[in-house]
């Protein structure tokens, strides 16, 4: 019998690929030896390449009406699938011949976690929590770009992430520069490096904060894709970040996490895992404020408070 054939269409966004990627344990639990197809966005997309049981990557680039669409149902039309999942809920799983459809709608929208939603949609009884899959690649283009920034001054590493691409998400930049320079006056970061972590577009609003680090600061700007990106944050011990896939990255990949909101569900969309915390511009459940009524006061206690809880007690 020849292995079980898995077309998994998920996100074009980071954060959200990331929140489903659990999905890839669940199909080799329900589909044994499966070889699998992930269709993604571009930026996401080095998050599946060394998944396992994931034998193929279609990069989804959207394309005037709906050409992305027409483009991926030509490329998977020939095969006979065993399972198809769309979280993207669009029509082609509709349109392919497939023995399992498992498509995404509205209806699941219950006011329950992305993650818890995502599992029930796969009918999982427990969450299936997020996960990064790493490779030797990723862990060598990171090495290549921190190593020489902490050989003359090793230390532990605090990682921030200061954008997000959605209007509304994103701290105001020059916040991020007074926070480092709290972080650099606390004698609980003594010591410590400050890590910018962002895309290619990201300098400016990292470069307060890399301004205030200094001679302190590592620059993980646009140094590499998504998987070298989470390979870097996996050398923290702490991160910070707005509500934004490096977020969901940090959490995924177990890091303390600390997520920023504005205008946004906290509740929902905060960080998945044990180890996360959220500060947000009002925190009362179902209502908001502006992000930049969060005070760079408020934050570095949030940062205080993580240390508090997943740095101090490792120390012997």
């Amino acid at each position: 019998m020849s292995e079980p054939k898995v077309l998994f269409v998920t996100s074009n966004r980071i954060g959200d690929c990331v929140i489903s990627s659990g999905v890839i344990r669940e199909i080799a639990r329900q589909l044994p030896g499966a070889r699998i197809t992930v269709a993604c966005g571009r930026p996401p997309a080095p998050l599946f390449r060394a998944a396992p049981g994931v034998e193929r990557v279609i990069v989804l680039d959207k394309q005037k009406f709906a050409g992305h669409w027409f483009g991926l149902w030509k490329q998977t039309v020939g095969a006979r699938w065993d399972l198809v999942i769309d979280i993207r809920g669009s029509a082609l799983g509709y349109l392919l011949p497939a023995k399992r459809r498992v498509i995404y709608n509205r209806s699941w929208e219950t006011g329950v976690r992305k993650v818890e939603m995502v599992s029930r949609l796969m009918g999982s009884e427990t969450p299936l929590d997020p996960e990064i899959f790493f490779d030797d690649q990723a862990r060598a283009e990171a090495a290549a770009v921190i190593d020489p920034q902490l050989a003359s001054a090793p230390g532990p590493i605090i990682a921030l992430a200061p954008i997000a691409h959605q209007p509304g998400k994103s701290w105001p930049a020059e916040r991020w520069g007074e926070l480092v320079e709290m972080l650099k006056g606390d004698a609980r970061f003594a010591g410590w490096r400050v890590m910018l972590v962002g895309g290619p577009g990201d300098h400016p609003p990292a470069a307060p904060a890399l301004a205030a680090a200094g001679p302190r600061g590592i620059d993980f700007v646009g140094k590499g894709d998504i998987l070298a990106s989470a390979a870097a944050i996996d050398r923290a011990d702490l991160f910070v970040g707005n509500d934004s896939g490096l977020m969901h990255v940090a959490a995924a990949a177990g890091r303390p996490t600390l997520g920023l909101f504005g205008p946004t569900e906290w509740w929902l969309y905060g960080p998945w895992g044990p180890r996360t915390r959220t500060v947000a511009s009002n925190e009362t459940r179902g209502q908001f404020a502006p992000i930049e009524a969060l005070t760079t006061r408020h934050v570095f206690e949030a940062v205080l408070a993580l240390h508090a809880a997943f740095v101090e007690p490792a120390k012997p």
